[in-house]
């Protein structure tokens, strides 16, 4: 009789397992798709393009006053205007120069991924905060992006509601 009960509690505690994982409810977004879509990525996009032009534009200035002063001081070595000490005192600054430019793109690259973080981090919580209204709205345990699974249904798709919430 023993066995019986324990054989039964245990029947009852694995049906009651498969019920509740059957119960779950599992969808997936392409935030990637959804971010390309907002227009306020689109306005970050342009703004740092516009960034990115100007800092080009100081760069590129860089780098023709370098090939000037290299051009300048090329002519004065060619035509004996300079002593042997005076061209490795011209080729010092020429080196100092390049060195500069190199540490503007260096800094300018950091700049605009520093811009671009700060101007997405608000877009994407908005997102995630979307994304967990759509899970708590329509009972979903879990929402993937579509990056991560390997397989999916359609019907568990839920980025048009994400999009709907979002006003896309």
């Amino acid at each position: 009789m023993k066995r019986i009960v324990t054989i039964s509690c245990l029947l009852l505690m694995v049906i009651g397992a498969m019920s509740t994982v059957q119960a779950q409810k599992f969808g997936y977004v392409n935030s990637t798709a959804i971010l390309a879509e907002m227009p306020e990525v689109k306005q970050m996009e342009a703004n740092l393009e516009a960034l990115q032009k100007q800092l080009q534009k100081k760069g590129q200035s860089m780098v023709e006053q370098l090939q000037q002063d290299y051009a300048v001081v090329q002519q004065k070595a060619a035509s004996g205007d300079l002593s042997p000490k005076q061209q490795e005192e011209e080729a010092k600054k020429l080196e100092d120069q390049q060195a500069e430019i190199a540490k503007f793109e260096q800094d300018m690259m950091k700049q605009l991924q520093d811009k671009r973080n700060k101007e997405l981090q608000p877009i994407l919580e908005k997102v995630n905060q979307a994304i967990t209204d759509v899970a708590k709205e329509n009972g979903f345990q879990f929402i993937f992006d579509e990056g991560v699974i390997l397989y999916a249904a359609d019907s568990q798709n839920v980025e048009d509601l994400v999009k709907a919430k979002l006003g896309l």
